[in-house]
């Protein structure tokens, strides 16, 4: 008899795994699927962590978070989009928020739509939840338009979730295309969870949160690009109230808290000036983009570190084994779509080694 749980056959970790097994044999690759900053947590949250240690702040927190958190994280979003956040919580990452929305939400049967390409936890979590998976095609541009939207919904839709700028894409909505698409989701009654975890390294446009548009918004944000964080399992969480309740006590059962040093770091990092990295990620980001224009069909990211271009040749896994060969390290587009025609090279990387990179994906590129 097994022990293993029906639902896991539901997630497919294969096309990671087929990379990571590749990977495994590499020396010193030029690493460019790097999923995190290739900056370090500013010195100044760093100190304001290790104090708050000292001083005693190790115990659990509320499981809403600190109020000083959830109060700044609302009061960040009305400086940045024009709009306080309501009934805000800390999760243990945008992650964990993630997981405790469609937790708190999803029944079996119930459909989730998201554009294609996609960062891979919505599938596999809806698919865990008993729910069924609906990406819509955002080929070639990879701009989720209403009306594809719109042609994906049945009487079983329940939840729109949206990512701007996009993992793995780094594209990113504007106003009027997020005002369409909260017009469907109005039209339609559906939830919206945003996922906004990119939104501080945007390059183009001005910022903006369709959390102002429709009411039945769930906002997720946290501190795992913006500062680095990625290792500190900060996010937080604003919505509908009924919603957000069922999450705090879910949380309760599953993650208790954020950690509590942690959160109290957040609050300095939220206020931190962080231009001088977007402006270090514009620059990587033209540099790899410009670099990739001659051999690659590619479409210029305006956010997020990361480029989705098109494999020469068209099979996005057998590209990625040929640059693995030569020891770049990317990532095949499948693992983040239903296609398998692209590749997602990470620009979170010192501009010498994208520079590296370049060279031998262009040179392979010319192969073809």
């Amino acid at each position: 008899m097994s022990f293993i749980a029906t639902r896991m056959s539901c997630i497919d970790a294969s096309g990671i795994r087929k990379v990571f097994a590749l990977a495994a044999k590499m020396e010193n690759p030029i690493n460019l699927s790097i999923g995190q900053p290739d900056y370090d947590v500013d010195e100044v949250v760093k100190e304001a962590a290790i104090q708050k240690i000292r001083e005693g702040a190790n115990s659990y927190t509320q499981t809403w978070g600190i109020d000083a958190l959830r109060e700044g994280c609302s009061d960040y979003y009305k400086d940045r989009f024009g709009f306080p956040l309501s009934n805000t919580m800390i999760t243990s990452g945008v992650s964990g928020g993630l997981f405790l929305a469609l937790m708190s939400c999803v029944n079996t049967g119930d459909e989730v739509l998201f554009g294609d390409p996609y960062f891979v936890m919505y599938k596999h979590l809806v698919n865990v939840l008993g729910g069924k998976s609906v990406p819509v095609s955002t080929y070639p541009d990879f701009k989720l338009r209403a009306d594809a939207v719109e042609a994906a919904i049945t009487e079983k839709t329940k939840i729109l979730i949206l990512n701007s700028p996009s993992n793995p894409t780094g594209v990113t909505q504007d106003r009027d295309e997020l005002e369409a698409l909260a017009a469907v989701a109005k039209r339609h009654g559906l939830l919206v969870i945003t996922d906004e975890i990119y939104e501080r390294l945007q390059y183009e446009g001005e910022p903006v949160s369709i959390a102002g548009m429709h009411d039945d918004t769930i906002v997720l944000n946290g501190f795992s690009k913006m500062a680095a964080m990625t290792g500190w399992r900060v996010g937080f969480a604003a919505g509908p109230e009924e919603v957000i309740e069922q999450m705090n006590t879910l949380q309760q059962y599953s993650f208790v808290c954020a950690p509590s040093f942690a959160q109290h770091a957040a609050l300095v990092a939220l206020t931190e000036d962080t231009s001088d990295k977007v402006e270090a990620y514009r620059e990587k980001r033209d540099i790899l983009y410009e670099g990739l224009q001659e051999n690659f069909s590619v479409e210029k990211p305006t956010g997020a570190f990361y480029i989705f271009p098109e494999a020469p040749g068209g099979d996005g896994e057998a590209f990625v084994e040929k640059a693995i060969e030569n020891n770049v390290l990317i990532i095949p587009g499948s693992v983040f779509s239903e296609q398998n025609t692209h590749i997602r090279i990470s620009f979170a990387a010192a501009n010498d080694t994208l520079r590296q990179g370049l060279d031998v994906l262009n040179r392979l590129a010319g192969e073809y």
